[in-house]
């Protein structure tokens, strides 16, 4: 008793150091990717923060298979440097006296990385696509801030408002400046507002302001000054894009039963089932010489994990194109890891190998 409770307590201290350590690289990871597209303008700044949310949610199971992995191996990794586990060992407690305990700690974050591989996650990722759709339709109006030059959604446009809209609805100093068909126009005026007529269609009306015509490069140039000036602002069209089977429902991708779904399908059931094998091994995995250096055993096991998710990445594709049936991909990387684990326990268990044993 005191045995699994030294290691249950230990197991989830270390784990919750380690989700923490990982979930923070994540979310910085994620906050550099979308602030360079916000800089070059592919996002909106006022959509880095829910884009964030929906990116950390969809790669939770990840986080969650390596807390796991990597709880399990730094804690036996600590008892076998401190000498610990030649005292259990010299008591009589074999090393396999260790997977009952793995496994009641692995369960109940197997159920969460299930949960989230096959509801989470896909959720996160159809928010996140339905939320960029969203922000790829909103008309050219609704792109400006004040103080900011902002591109159109054609990079055809560059606007510029100095103040925003106060209670009048009215923006003050308005520069709107646009290319097409070899001339470029500049349009210059003191206020602006929107307008729609009886027939729901939107215009931005500038007053009092200036429009330069001209071809760049050329002396030709016309200048017209305007009491009142009228564009109808034109909606965006988005062309259909195809459903992608990461952001499908589990559901949904049982009733297709297409080779990209089942093979969707493969990743996602992949997912728990690694885990539960990854906390296995990292008990055989874990051991740790002394004299030798404190962080060859995690590199080897982050390699571990590596080449075991790329199998399964691989299984996938494969079932996705129609090379390989479901079952078999389904339970090929996870039987290898299976066979691998068992003699890796054979080896730690066995006094005389039957590779070494002589006839």
């Amino acid at each position: 008793m005191i045995f699994r409770r030294a290691l249950q307590r230990e197991f989830a201290q270390v784990a919750a150091a380690v989700f923490v350590a990982l979930f923070a690289i994540l979310i910085t990871t994620v906050l550099i990717r979308l602030l360079g597209q916000a800089a070059g303008g592919r996002v909106p700044s006022d959509a880095v923060l829910a884009l964030i949310g929906f990116g950390a949610l969809s790669e939770v199971p990840t986080v969650l298979t390596l807390t796991l992995f990597i709880a399990v191996l730094v804690s036996l990794s600590r008892s076998y440097r401190d000498s610990e586990m030649v005292v259990w060992f010299a008591a009589g407690v074999p090393l396999t006296a260790w997977i009952g305990p793995v496994l009641r700690f692995a369960l109940p974050l197997v159920v969460v990385i299930a949960g989230s591989t096959l509801f989470l996650s896909p959720w996160a990722q159809q928010k996140s696509s339905d939320y960029k759709d969203q922000l790829e339709s909103r008309d050219d109006t609704q792109r400006v801030a004040p103080g900011v030059f902002r591109e159109s959604a054609g990079a055809r446009r560059v606007f510029f408002v100095e103040t925003g809209a106060g209670e009048d609805g009215r923006v003050r100093n308005v520069f709107v400046s646009d290319e097409g068909r070899g001339r470029l126009s500049v349009i210059a005026s003191s206020q602006g507002f929107l307008h729609n007529d009886a027939e729901g269609r939107r215009f931005v009306v500038l007053e009092k302001g200036r429009r330069y015509d001209g071809e760049p490069g050329t002396p030709e140039y016309r200048v017209m000054e305007f009491e009142r000036y009228e564009v109808q602002i034109e909606q965006p069209q988005l062309a259909a894009k195809p459903t992608r089977t990461r952001s499908m429902p589990t559901a949904e991708l049982l009733r297709e039963g297409d080779a990209r779904s089942l093979g969707e399908l493969v990743g996602r059931i992949g997912m728990p089932l690694a885990a539960v094998l990854l906390a296995l091994m990292a008990i055989p995995l874990s051991f740790v010489n002394p004299r030798a250096g404190r962080a060859n055993n995690l590199l080897f096991a982050l390699l571990t994990y590596l080449i075991y998710s790329n199998a399964i990445s691989v299984c996938q594709s494969w079932v996705a194109q129609g090379r390989l049936g479901v079952v078999p991909g389904m339970l090929l990387p996870h039987l290898v890891v299976l066979a691998l684990l068992a003699l890796m326990f054979y080896r730690r268990l066995a006094v005389s190998p039957f590779w070494r044993a002589r006839a």
